[in-house]
């Protein structure tokens, strides 16, 4: 059962909070999801065959995926143990901000280091996550949650997506910002999303107080020791917490349905032979319906239960996985585009604030370095299962359509989850 969160949190604390994602979403949205596929596929990797290509993108992604998966729980720990959480966040996303500006300077055909790079932009980005999230449980009141969490994602789209419109503009008329030609906009593209990331996460450094813990500020061996020895009481705690448990493995399977999609469809959409023009735009219009669509769902979770929205979600998501599979032409994608809008920051968002009422408010850094575990090593699975089908069949349609099964079997396993009393009475399932 979650332990009772402050009555009346600081506003500026919150809306600090919020504006994080607003700073991190840059790299989601230009880096990972947008200019990154793209650039690595016709810039880095152009020599190489297109399922070979993005065979090594897939390997990279999990990669990446797995590093933060045998690192999350403890991390976690760590956090709480220690009074960490916001300058552990602050240490990965300072790693996130250096690779985003360290990809501007990789040349043409280094394929090879463009992916270490990158790999090592996406541990900065998903490791400061495991503690952002964990922050939810320090600026939100317990009513607010599903609002709270919802304000982050909205914002989120919002920011990346007017950073990703000013570097697709940058990209489509170079000559307007004086520079001499699209790679190099790319180039640039990836520079502004350092400083963006960078500039915006200062109100949190400022302004974010963690609750104080009891134990916190340990320091050195005592540190280290009762960090894993936290952990190990955490997995204990959570084997007997079977709603937090079942809610977990569901989300491993779902939300590696989400991400695989999110990392892989530009990468989709050149495979069967789309614009990159077309792919981008459709993108950046994803970025803009989520803004308002997140906002709704948070109502939406408020009022009816996060349960019963994060199920609605899945339905679309399956719906896109069966459209993408039989897709032929750039009009469907910018509709897919829509449609993904409408859920991704909706199902993302609800899904924190219903596993934040199924755990401890006290040991939410713990708790969430296994909700961040769970998530990230979903995403191994899905893109390494996407790249490796893609290339040994030939056929990139077929690894889309496996995703389909992460999301059937995460809704069945959701709709098993009991939430507790404070959950029910909101409105759950």
């Amino acid at each position: 059962m979650a332990v009772a969160l402050p009555a009346v949190p600081d506003r500026r604390s919150t809306w600090s909070w919020i504006l994080y994602d607003w700073a991190n979403s840059a790299f989601a949205t230009t880096v990972m999801a947008g200019f990154f596929p793209v650039f690595y596929k016709t810039y880095w990797a152009a020599d190489l065959a297109v399922t070979e290509s993005t065979r090594w993108l897939g390997y990279t992604t999990g990669g990446a995926s797995l590093l933060v998966v045998l690192l999350a729980p403890f991390l976690g720990a760590l956090a709480d143990q220690g009074g960490l959480k916001k300058r552990l966040l602050l240490a990965f996303a300072g790693l996130g901000v250096g690779s985003s500006a360290a990809l501007y300077l990789i040349g043409q055909g280094a394929w090879e280091l463009a992916l270490l790079v990158y790999l090592l932009g996406i541990i900065g980005f998903s490791g400061s996550n495991i503690f952002y999230d964990a922050l939810l449980m320090d600026v939100s009141t317990e009513d607010r949650l599903e609002r709270v969490s919802a304000q982050g994602f909205a914002f989120g789209y919002l920011g990346g997506g007017i950073l990703f419109a000013c570097n697709v503009w940058m990209v489509s008329e170079p000559a307007v910002f004086g520079l001499a030609d699209a790679a190099e906009a790319v180039r640039l593209s990836f520079l502004s999303v350092a400083l963006w990331w960078g500039l915006f996460s200062v109100p949190l450094l400022l302004f974010v107080r963690a609750r104080p813990q009891p134990g916190a500020h340990r320091r050195g061996r005592h540190l280290l020791v009762d960090s894993v020895r936290q952990l190990a009481q955490t997995l204990r705690h959570l084997r007997a917490n079977r709603s937090a448990f079942i809610f977990l493995i569901a989300y491993w399977l779902y939300i590696d349905g989400v991400d695989t999609i999110v990392r892989m469809a530009v990468d989709y959409g050149l495979s069967i032979g789309l614009e990159a023009t077309d792919l981008l735009a459709a993108l950046l219009l994803t970025q803009f319906v989520g803004f308002p669509a997140a906002l709704v769902f948070g109502h939406v979770g408020g009022r009816y239960g996060p349960g019963r929205g994060i199920q609605l979600a899945i339905l679309v998501y399956v719906l896109v996985v069966f459209w993408a599979w039989q897709m032929q032409t750039a009009a469907e994608f910018y509709i897919l585009a829509v449609v993904i809008g409408l859920v991704q920051g909706g199902i993302q968002a609800l899904s924190r604030a219903y596993y934040a009422r199924l755990i401890p408010a006290e040991r939410a850094g713990e708790f969430f370095g296994l909700y961040n575990m769970m998530g990230k090593s979903a995403a191994i699975i899905g893109p390494v299962m996407v790249g490796w089908l893609a290339a040994e069949s030939g056929d990139p349609r077929l690894g889309i359509l496996s995703v389909l099964l992460l999301f059937v079997a995460g809704a069945w396993l959701l709709h098993r989850v009991r939430p507790p009393q404070e959950a029910a009475e909101g409105g759950g399932q």
